[in-house]
């Protein structure tokens, strides 16, 4: 059952395509990655489907719900997590949920349980009262992941969710993933420009060059198309896009990302 439909979906800039009639689906719980270098598009048509910005033509709906006509019921829906850091570094961790608890309208009555068991499955019990800004990167990460999975959505969207962290930090941020998922059957829409991360997580993926899906399907179909048994996602990138996937935009995209890095690092 396809819980996210995209049918040309399209976003313009004045005279600059960023997301090209854009087609695909996204079946419900499963991990969906958006493969692709800064500038493919990848940011654009999350913050689409998230109703952030409205598409210049086309259509996409999630879980029913379409994301121009019924925006509203699209963001109870789903949970997002955003490149850029989304927590308060002056506000604990309690109170950070608690704050999105409120922003939520979870009843006043269910909130401190909820926000308290959501700690313990991110196993952050032992730093509820602590301030956020004495977190590492992968801790900052399991609050705004815990932020997102307070209202308990069908579909989280994630932006670059493992940008600048270690990779015993990456892992545990997936492990959580992986255990939302099985305990609520959550779906997992996320970008990436990590190859080795798109090929180990993603039950599927989609291959965005210049706004465009070149290829879709498992990391061992997209291998296949270059007829080597021994070939990476990588190889398989360059032969769909004719391009190596680097990071690449303009001046103030390669600052966003430093800037991410730096702060979660």
């Amino acid at each position: 059952m396809n819980i996210i439909h995209a049918e040309s979906l399209t976003k313009r800039f004045k005279d600059f395509t960023a997301v090209d009639h854009l087609d695909f689906d996204v079946e419900s719980g499963e991990v969906f990655g958006f493969l692709g270098p800064n500038g493919a598009g990848k940011s654009t048509t999350i913050k689409m489907l998230i109703t952030l910005i409205r598409p210049t033509s086309g259509t996409a709906r999630i879980d029913g719900h379409d994301i121009v006509r019924n925006a509203g019921s699209v963001r109870h829906t789903i949970g997002y997590v955003p490149q850029m850091i989304s927590v308060d570094g002056t506000l604990t961790a309690y109170e950070n949920l608690m704050l999105m608890a409120r922003l939520y309208e979870i009843p006043r009555a269910e909130r401190t349980e909820r926000v308290r068991k959501t700690l313990a499955f991110l196993r952050l019990e032992e730093h509820t009262d602590s301030l956020v800004r004495t977190f590492s990167g992968g801790m900052i990460r399991k609050v705004e992941i815990g932020q997102a999975m307070l209202h308990r959505p069908k579909v989280l969207l994630l932006d670059e969710p493992t940008t600048g962290l270690d990779p015993v930090a990456r892992q545990e941020v997936w492990e959580h993933l992986f255990e939302l998922r099985k305990r609520a059957g959550t779906t997992v829409f996320f970008s990436t420009h990590n190859m080795e991360e798109a090929d180990d997580v993603s039950d599927r993926l989609a291959v965005m060059n210049r706004g465009r899906i070149a290829a879709s399907g498992t990391g061992a179909e997209l291998k296949a198309k270059t007829g080597r048994p021994d070939a990476t996602l990588e190889d398989a990138f360059v032969l769909i896009t004719g391009n190596k996937l680097e990071v690449s935009g303009d001046f103030r995209e390669i600052r966003q990302v430093r800037r991410t890095q730096s702060r979660l690092g």
